[in-house]
């Protein structure tokens, strides 16, 4: 059963709203002024608050305010009451963080439209996504209630990429955003003198292709191979712009579900910038451990072609090599006759990615 606080001075609109809630079943708490309000929304945690704007000492907008900066309650859904039908106060609480607003006097459809229809964007906000592609179907079928995405349904499997295979080309008509089920997929850009730059690698659960699809030339602005055999699934690019631009909920979801692999390229970019090669390397080697690209027990894992691993520290290949060879010297990592990676010691290694 949903709660929902009612924050009114005036005491018959409060009880008038809290009777209608609950012959609905919802649990209703009632306070009579914002201060009030604020103490029983951060001890009762409501699914849901309806607020007064203009009350004696603090306003409803203050009220949202104090809630908004408190983890706690910042992300419960809010409603405003209003007997004023100006722009300009609607405005100002919807720029403030407001879900929605309801114009006294309003009929009781009004508010239960309201209301369902914010708690459902927030139970859609909140819900967890696995990452893998029955997860992405059931995102994509919750999201078809706000946008069209027609071509995307369920039927829709992920293909068989094998070792070495290209994905896309540095320069190609960017079309597509890519999810890996399963297998490794590295990015890389070309430069001047004919080496790669690996710019990254990517396992089960990441997206791939984002950057080139947001970007203003509309090609790929790295090439994609697949290291390890792979299965993946492609979103189109007029899906991937309806879900980034058709509905502020499903935008909102989409750019928390993409945005991991972005986070990660800017905290690479941090580490060439200012740690040593062995910090470097040794976060390179955590990186890939938590992705399950390297293991810590022999034949298991992807190999690594050193000059790959040297791209991602942005080093020369010999200095990687020498650097992993400190490595195994120190008892961190040991190699198999694959020449795959094994780790060995992932608390010293850790030390040496934050200390060395």
């Amino acid at each position: 059963m949903k709660t929902i606080l009612v924050i009114e001075d005036n005491a018959d609109v409060r009880e008038n709203i809290a009777d209608i809630l609950e012959l609905e079943n919802y649990t209703v708490a009632m306070a009579e002024n914002g201060t009030i309000g604020i103490e029983k929304a951060k001890t009762v945690k409501p699914d849901l608050i309806i607020c007064d704007i203009m009350m004696p000492g603090i306003s409803g907008y203050e009220v949202l305010q104090n809630l908004s900066e408190d983890n706690a309650t910042a992300g419960i859904p809010f409603i405003f009451l209003t007997a004023k039908s100006e722009r300009s106060d609607i405005r100002l609480g919807m720029n403030m963080g407001a879900d929605d607003y309801l114009t006294k006097p309003f009929e009781e459809k009004e508010l239960f439209n309201a209301i369902e229809c914010r708690i459902k964007k927030h139970n859609f906000l909140k819900k967890e996504i696995t990452r893998n592609i029955e997860g992405i179907h059931a995102f994509l079928e919750e999201a078809k209630e706000y946008v069209d995405l027609e071509s995307l349904t369920r039927e829709q499997r992920p293909q068989k990429y094998s070792k070495k295979e290209v994905l896309y080309m540095e320069g190609d008509t960017a079309n597509t955003l890519y999810f890996i089920q399963s297998g490794t997929v590295k990015t890389f850009k070309s430069t001047e003198l004919g080496k790669d730059f690996v710019t990254g690698v990517y396992s089960a659960g990441d997206f791939l292709g984002q950057l080139s699809l947001l970007n203003n030339s509309g090609t790929y602005i790295e090439t994609a191979m697949v290291l390890d055999d792979a299965e993946i699934f492609g979103i189109p690019k007029e899906d991937f712009t309806k879900l980034l631009y058709g509905n502020n909920v499903v935008s909102q979801k989409f750019i928390d579900m993409i945005s991991n692999n972005l986070i990660n390229v800017q905290q690479q970019l941090v580490n060439m910038a200012f740690a040593s090669v062995r910090q470097r390397a040794a976060k390179a080697l955590l990186e890939l451990y938590d992705k399950g690209i390297i293991k810590d027990k022999a034949n298991s894992g992807v190999g690594i072609a050193r000059e790959d691993f040297a791209g991602m520290i942005g080093t020369a290949t010999e200095t990687a090599i020498r650097t992993l060879s400190d490595f195994k010297d120190e008892g961190l990592i040991t190699t198999d006759h694959g020449r795959r990676i094994i780790l060995l010691n992932k608390e010293e290694l850790q030390h040496v990615a934050e200390f060395s």
